[in-house]
């Protein structure tokens, strides 16, 4: 197979395309470049330019329809699965361009990890559900295999509630617990980067709390961007926010200046609650 530009490959760090306060922190690891997404006729992204930071959590927030989950889709070319898509510009990670015909997709997938906002566990038992994503990339090994889904439920803090019952039912399991075994699904792989699209929304806020533990957790070994709603989310887990309005990218900055002195007006009624 001819060489994908990501197979057996971590990605690099690149230096900022956009600037941001404090350049001693981590290096950006995502950049977009003047990027238009088109369903058709209608533009739902205009010209964004950002750099996503390493290791760290960035929140995505505006109103319904803003774009912020058609952003977070591009940046593993899940908007590829859509009909009469167009898209402009550039996503790059670790320098190398997401859409380069180099690329394998399956293998961008495979480094770019997923968490959708309604938990989607398999119709398998626990242990199948993260066995069956690591069999799918080439691990056949019983004793790989017991080791990985142990490793991939102690990350996801789901180890001591389910380890006496991994061959039953994943379905039995509660929402939280559904979506924390849908993060251990993701994470199995050994991805670099995960999105999240409102994995908490559905949750009550026991659930919810014990999801955000875990993914302030999780940004010791993982790039994490998570698209949210909920302003008071994107303020207790994220280390950037970026405020997106009618498909354009308003403001992003460090989480703290959004919410305590956002340099735009747009930007602080949203945050307010003055508006969205």
């Amino acid at each position: 197979m001819a060489d994908t530009g990501f197979a057996n490959l971590k990605f690099k760090t690149v230096v900022p395309a956009v600037p941001v306060e404090d350049a001693t922190l981590n290096t950006s690891l995502i950049v977009t470049e003047n990027l238009s997404l088109y369903y058709g006729e209608a533009q739902a992204l205009k010209s964004i330019s950002m750099s996503i930071r390493e290791r760290m959590v960035t929140a995505f927030i505006g109103p319904s329809g803003c774009g912020k989950s058609t952003l977070l889709r591009c940046l593993n070319r899940m908007n590829d699965l859509i009909d009469h898509v167009r898209i402009t510009g550039a996503v790059r990670i670790g320098g190398q361009d997401i859409h380069s015909y180099e690329v394998d997709v399956i293998e961008l997938r495979k480094r770019v990890g997923m968490v959708f906002q309604k938990s989607n566990p398999f119709p398998k038992s626990i242990y199948e559900n993260i066995a069956y994503a690591l069999r799918l990339h080439g691990m056949n090994d019983k004793a790989d295999l017991d080791e990985a889904v142990e490793q991939s439920l102690r990350s996801s803090a789901l180890w001591d509630e389910v380890k006496d019952r991994l061959h039953s039912s994943a379905l039995g399991l509660s929402g939280g617990q559904q979506q924390r075994l849908c993060i251990a699904r993701a994470i199995a792989i050994q991805p670099e980067i995960i999105l999240m699209d409102e994995p908490a929304s559905a949750l009550d806020p026991i659930a919810t709390g014990r999801v955000e533990d875990l993914i302030l957790d999780l940004k010791k070994e993982f790039t994490i961007v998570i698209v949210t709603h909920n302003m008071q989310q994107a303020a207790r887990i994220s280390d950037y926010t970026a405020f997106f309005y009618l498909g354009e990218l308003i403001e992003y900055d460090t989480t703290n200046k959004i919410f305590t002195v956002p340099a735009k007006k747009q930007t602080e009624d949203y945050v307010t609650g003055r508006f969205g």
